[in-house]
């Protein structure tokens, strides 16, 4: 009996991946492919593996087999390629298989990356960076816009364009990205600070503290605000918010009025904010104190 399987994918796409399984265009009948005629693509989206989770699959199939088959382009008579279900045949080989269930679907070269990214995203979890990459490849080896690559994958162009803007990212936040160490949410707050050298410095303290995304979020927000942060020991302040000589007089004012160091943040639009700490219990009731004072006198 045939199963049906479905996809998620984009228009125009009917053509190249059917909804049938045995019978399809582009495509001829499920077989068992011996794995040793079998070679991965060498543009795989997916380039990591979790060891633990692959070897938990290779038990389950030693057990019970494949369940889903892999997709395999015929490249002569005793040699085919991945198209999709590179974890499967991996696994397959841990559990000791000699073949492994297959669709053999002939493919032109030019459209095997779209079809292996098209069926991984829909099927398995590649991380956010393994998909900018896999964008970033179809755009630029197949000379497509983003609003062109949305309509072929399914996907809204400001999905896209939002992964592909990770690639603009610090060599040291993509890697993190890429082993999991940070969200795709932590990356994309950090986006927003416009100074790479800002960027890694908030990310190296996300990694030190464990920030959650929101927290982030907020850091980011208060550097946008022309709000000054500390962060390993040193105090970081935006980009192009350096206080004029009038606002600088001002604070320091303040700072003798208060005797403590008080910090003024002043954005180009006008918008600023006055902290100012304490040290203790007894310093929090001077600056009250003085605060008072000032009522009094109105």
């Amino acid at each position: 009996m045939a199963v049906q399987k479905k996809f998620a994918l984009g228009r125009g796409l009917d053509a190249l991946i059917s909804n049938e399984e045995v019978k399809t265009s582009g495509s001829s009948s499920i077989n068992e492919i011996e794995l040793d005629k079998i070679s991965v693509n060498p543009n795989q989206p997916r380039r990591e593996f979790d060891p633990i989770a692959l070897q938990e699959l290779a038990d389950s199939i030693a057990e019970i087999g494949i369940i889903q088959p892999i997709t395999l382009r015929k490249l002569n008579e005793d040699s085919y390629q991945i198209i999709a279900g590179e974890r499967r045949y991996r696994a397959s080989i841990l559990a000791g298989l000699k073949t492994i269930p297959a669709y053999i679907r002939t493919a032109d070269d030019e459209n095997v990356m779209e079809m292996a990214l098209i069926e991984n995203i829909q099927r398995e979890d590649l991380n956010s960076l393994e998909i900018a990459l896999a964008y970033q490849h179809l755009i630029e080896q197949y000379e497509l816009t983003q609003e062109r690559l949305s309509e072929r994958i399914g996907k809204k162009r400001t999905t896209i364009a939002n992964y592909l803007r990770l690639l603009k990212l610090p060599a040291p936040i993509q890697v993190a990205l890429k082993n999991k160490e940070i969200d795709m949410g932590h990356a994309r707050a950090l986006l927003t600070l416009e100074d790479p050298k800002n960027q890694i410095r908030i990310f190296n303290e996300t990694v030190a503290q464990g920030y959650s995304v929101r927290k982030v979020e907020e850091i980011v927000k208060a550097l946008a605000n022309g709000e000054s942060i500390k962060s390993g020991g040193k105090t970081i302040s935006a980009k192009g918010t350096q206080l004029s000589e009038e606002y600088s007089m001002l604070q320091n004012h303040l700072c003798n009025f208060f005797g403590t160091k008080v910090q003024l943040s002043c954005t180009n639009k006008g918008k600023g904010k006055i902290s100012i700490p304490f040290n203790s219990d007894a310093d929090l009731e001077r600056i009250m104190e003085i605060l008072d004072s000032l009522k009094k006198t109105e």
